[in-house]
């Protein structure tokens, strides 16, 4: 086990017409002994590249990554006691899965005895005791991959990577991994550093997430503060499935008096009485669509509450929820309700936000108040 540190790291590349393009910058991020952090972002937002210059395998252009308190600039990647498992498998076609486990120990001059002893221990917990005399062409995709972590595993590395290992999977099998991979990390107590764009795998594997925009950190905490508490607009538009709602408010010109861009109705001030960005010109109110209620009518009374009418538009049914989507004004949201919801398309109906469920972001900076 280790722990790794980045310090200010950033790494740019030669873009069109000999510019260049930035792809990590100035990136600052302690991952602690044992911990399994998960480095999630849109395509591009630099985590594959983070991963692959703490691997060694890119070189950075500033900055430092320790490990275990010793700084591996210059150290080369197979000095680095880590492994790695690619999305693409990477097994030889002409070996058999103990032929493809075993060859990383075989180079670096075990004996028979040793690398049979690390297969069969890293073979059982994977459970593909029963496929190691099998070729690649024989195994499932899910097969392939279990291979392809124990290929690391039977290294016994000071750290796991992992690049978006699981996206060559159907649905099912990545939820299957997804559990044993989890498992896998409980069990060895080792140090992971996995890098997804799929944020639900971000939520459920990470002890702590990531999150990653245009090569810069944009929050590292445990899922459910991200999730609950994002620290700025792209975090909350990211974070979530269906993401938070970001409805566009608008400061009256009598002051002090918000309401959404579109709708003529005053939302309530008790949000704003701390913090409040009264001199803001453009506000976003962020809520996540489970934090909202639909009545047929309003109760101005109750202070508690931010309200608002919005017509439904159409009604996305998956089972145990349904969807709602409406329109308020020319901005669209989505609110989830039981599967039950006697709502019908084209309906007018209220929506109730607790204060403390709603957040407030600038609508020029995108930070959250």
């Amino acid at each position: 086990m280790s722990k790794v540190i980045l310090e200010k790291v950033s790494k740019w590349f030669d873009g069109p017409k000999k510019s260049r393009v930035n792809a990590v910058s100035d990136l600052s991020l302690e991952i602690k002994d044992g911990e399994f952090v998960v480095l999630v972002g849109p395509s591009g937002c630099g985590k594959t590249t983070t991963l692959r210059m703490i691997a060694g395998l890119e070189e950075i252009d500033e900055g430092s990554i320790f490990m275990d308190d010793i700084k591996v600039n210059d150290v080369h990647p197979k000095d680095r006691d880590v492994a790695m498992v690619f999305q693409n498998y990477a097994l030889y076609p002409h070996l058999n899965v103990f032929e493809n486990m075993a060859l990383g120990l075989k180079l670096r001059k075990f004996p028979k005895s040793e690398i049979k002893s690390r297969i069969e221990e890293a073979s059982t917990m994977l459970g593909i005791g029963e496929l190691l005399d099998r070729m690649p062409d024989q195994l499932s995709g899910g097969q392939r991959q279990r291979v392809a972590v124990g290929r690391a595993l039977v290294r016994r590395p000071k750290v796991f990577l992992f690049d978006e290992p699981l996206s060559n999977l159907d649905a099912r099998m990545r939820l299957q991994m997804r559990i044993e991979l989890t498992e896998l990390h409980q069990k060895l107590g080792s140090t992971m550093i996995y890098v997804t764009h799929d944020q639900a795998e971000a939520m459920t594997m990470g002890d702590r997430i990531v999150v990653m925009h245009d090569g810069r950190l944009q929050q590292a905490d445990q899922p459910v503060e991200v999730y609950q508490h994002p620290t700025n607009q792209f975090v909350a538009g990211f974070i979530g499935s269906p993401p938070m709602n970001l409805l566009d408010l608008n400061l009256c010109p009598e002051g002090s008096v918000w309401k959404l861009v579109g709708l003529d109705t005053p939302l309530s001030h008790a949000l704003f009485t701390s913090g409040a960005p009264q001199s803001a010109s453009a506000v976003k109110l962020g809520f996540r669509p489970e934090c909202a209620q639909l009545t047929s009518n309003q109760d101005p009374s109750d202070r508690n509450l931010l309200q608002f009418e919005a017509k439904v538009h159409w009604l996305e049914r998956t089972g145990a929820d349904t969807y709602v989507h409406l329109t308020a004004g020319e901005q669209k949201l989505i609110v989830r309700q039981p599967d039950q919801c006697q709502w019908q398309a084209d309906q007018t109906l209220t929506v109730n936000i607790p204060t403390e469920h709603a957040h407030l972001f600038d609508g020029t900076t995108g930070e959250r108040f």
